[in-house]
């Protein structure tokens, strides 16, 4: 058999998605402020569209043109759709009569408002804050004020640059020494200055080290602290204080002072300049109520007000009679304003839809708290305001809603359902907070084991595995109940 190339045809089904549909997609995981970076983006391409406020009409006359030919001018700004092209360019043809359907005419408007935009005043520069130090500038600034020898100051270098965000040396002593052609000694040496820097422990190879070298800054002369550091960090790691008195010597009631100083020493030094830091969400969707119903609102604060510029509207009309180049340019960028501006409104109505739903489904939540949340799937939500469930899954993504429960992301409805002792769903949010409760009001000389509050969900028609009640236990950082006993022993024995 032999192989050879030939040309045939094959009709197939295939999914292509339109570039107008797929901006539009683009445009619903976008939160408000990476939606004004691509609007300014649109503003600076995009000739048709402008900001409301700072239009490019020409008020003023031109040169030679009369009072009739500016009202004539004025009485012309009609749709482009009306505007008829020159018969002697063959090469140009015109477009449908239909080329702006009725579904733009809206957007033509020059009254036109987006839905839900408001005019609000923008955030003042002065009140944004500038970019803070990081943790590796901070040492850099430091060395140079400490090594004056040229090689001492690039081993340092070297040493601050493999710094994680903990504060601890990624590689090797040895490894470092080796990429610098010097020996481990003089890197441990240059090392050792670095660790006293602030933040003090920087640069350690490990916990132990760290702690060691905040205990000599501070000039702490507790020396079963420093056993306890230096010796048996894993029976503190574990929670042994049995164990851990048993090898010091010393009464478990002694051992509580110590340990309260170690934990007045900071595990993750680098933490304090590469730690996260606060994000101040601003919520999507306010949501409030007024008498019996509830009253849903997109928070557009800081969105401009965009419309299609009269100016160049008028433009297009004058290019249709001479200049088809122009007219074919202006045109494009028309369908394209009006693309951009639908997608603007078909994202706010589908956010404003996706609202209307949980609103709908969580009224319980919203009026009494945890206790009545209700279990919420995106496939459910999907198929009641018929979208794709991906879709659903951009609109929640990155987005918070304002409830009188406080601030939430949208996803935080989305969560699995849980089979109740009568074949009732019940959210796994509602069994989590009931957990917490459990471990919160527990006998704390004999903490409650997964299979004990297991039971005791079952009493009340939570019916779970123990390997449940262990994961959510895991998810809202609840210790086990033995670490939980041995703390408790401490706290009775101090």
């Amino acid at each position: 058999m032999t192989l050879r190339q030939r040309l045939d045809q094959r009709q197939v089904q295939k999914l292509i998605l339109a570039p107008a549909l797929q901006q539009a997609i683009k445009l619903l995981p976008l939160t408000n402020l990476e939606l004004i970076e691509v609007i300014d983006a649109e503003l600076a391409q995009n000739p048709m569209i402008e900001v409301e406020g700072e239009s490019l009409d020409r008020a003023a006359p031109e040169p030679g043109q009369s009072a009739e030919e500016r009202d004539a001018e004025k009485a012309g700004e009609e749709a482009p759709a009306e505007i008829k092209l020159p018969s002697e360019d063959p090469s140009f043809e015109a477009p449908a009569s239909g080329e702006f359907d009725p579904g733009f005419q809206e957007y033509l408007d020059d009254g036109f408002r987006p839905h839900f935009y408001e005019n609000r005043e923008a955030v003042s520069l002065e009140n944004t804050l500038s970019r803070a130090p990081s943790l590796w500038d901070h040492l850099d600034w430091q060395a140079g004020l400490t090594f004056f020898d040229k090689d001492d100051l690039e081993i340092a270098h070297d040493v601050i640059g493999d710094i994680n965000d903990d504060g601890y040396l990624s590689s090797s002593v040895e490894e470092l020494a080796r990429l610098r052609g010097t020996t481990p000694e003089k890197v441990n040496e240059i090392r050792e200055k670095i660790k006293t820097f602030d933040p003090v422990g920087v640069g350690s190879l490990n916990l132990r080290e760290a702690w060691l070298a905040q205990m000599d800054y501070l000039q702490i002369q507790d020396d079963v602290a420093r056993a306890i550091v230096a010796n048996h960090l894993p029976l503190l790691e574990k929670s042994d204080y049995v164990q851990l008195s048993r090898a010091l010597n010393i009464p478990m009631s002694e051992i509580r002072d110590h340990i309260d100083l170690i934990k007045g020493l900071d595990p993750a030094p680098g933490r304090k300049y590469t730690g996260e830091k606060t994000t101040y969400v601003v919520p999507d969707i306010i949501i409030t109520k007024e008498g019996d119903d509830w009253k849903i609102e997109l928070n557009n604060e800081g969105l401009p007000r965009l419309r299609i510029s009269p100016y160049y509207r008028r433009l297009l009309a004058r290019a249709a009679q001479d200049q088809p180049d122009a007219y074919r340019f202006l045109v494009d960028k028309m369908k394209k304003a009006l693309w951009f501006l639908r997608s603007l409104d078909q994202r706010n109505k589908t956010i404003f839809k996706v609202a209307q739903f949980i609103v709908n489904k969580q009224k319980a939540f919203f009026d009494k708290g945890l206790d009545d949340i209700k279990p919420l799937t995106l496939m459910e939500i999907a198929q009641e305001i018929g979208v794709h469930e991906s879709t659903v899954g951009r609109v929640v993504a990155n987005k918070y809603i304002l409830t009188p429960q406080g601030v939430f992301a949208l996803k935080y409805f989305f969560h699995k359902s849980l089979p109740g002792t009568y074949g009732e769903e019940v959210s796994s949010l509602r069994i989590k907070e009931k957990i917490k409760k459990l471990v919160d009001c527990e006998d704390s000389a004999n903490p409650l084991s997964d299979i004990e509050i297991g039971d005791l969900l079952a009493k009340e028609n939570l019916k779970i595995a123990r390997r449940t009640v262990a994961k959510y236990r895991m998810q809202l950082k609840i210790e086990p109940s033995h670490i939980r006993k041995r703390k408790s022993i401490m706290e009775e024995r101090a």
